[in-house]
């Protein structure tokens, strides 16, 4: 028997609203067909659903040197995280200050970007990294 899970199962199991699973992970063409309906929820398989998350959703692991001081775009081109979203995410405090601020230019440990992105929730946008 297949597995089948329903919106907020689906919610549940990879810790996101079921608002983010029916708004935004089901509306992508790689979204997973139904299999099923229960009640008023169209039912999907699991192994589908968990395919969808690892290729779409999580994000992937970079490694980068703990050591080596990393600008804002050296980060963007190794994690796809765009240097405009650094820059907003530091403003809100989502973003530690730089190690290194010489001669003006900001330059963040590989350490501390390892950090941040340990705590990042993945999700590619569409036609995106």
């Amino acid at each position: 028997m297949v597995a089948r899970l329903i919106v907020p199962e689906i919610a549940e199991r990879y810790g996101r609203s079921a608002d983010t699973v029916s708004k935004q992970w089901s509306t992508r063409e790689e979204w997973p067909r139904p299999v099923g309906k229960r009640g008023r929820w169209l039912e999907y398989d699991a192994l589908e659903v968990a395919a969808f998350v690892r290729d779409h959703v999580e994000r992937e692991l970079v490694s980068l040197d703990p050591q080596r001081l990393y600008t804002a775009q050296e980060i963007e081109a190794a994690t796809g995280i765009k240097a405009a979203t650094i820059r907003a995410d530091r403003s809100r405090g989502r973003w530690p200050d730089p190690d290194d601020t010489e001669h003006g230019a900001q330059r963040w440990s590989g350490r501390a970007v390892s950090a941040v992105l340990a705590t990042r929730r993945g999700y590619r946008r569409r036609g995106g990294t």
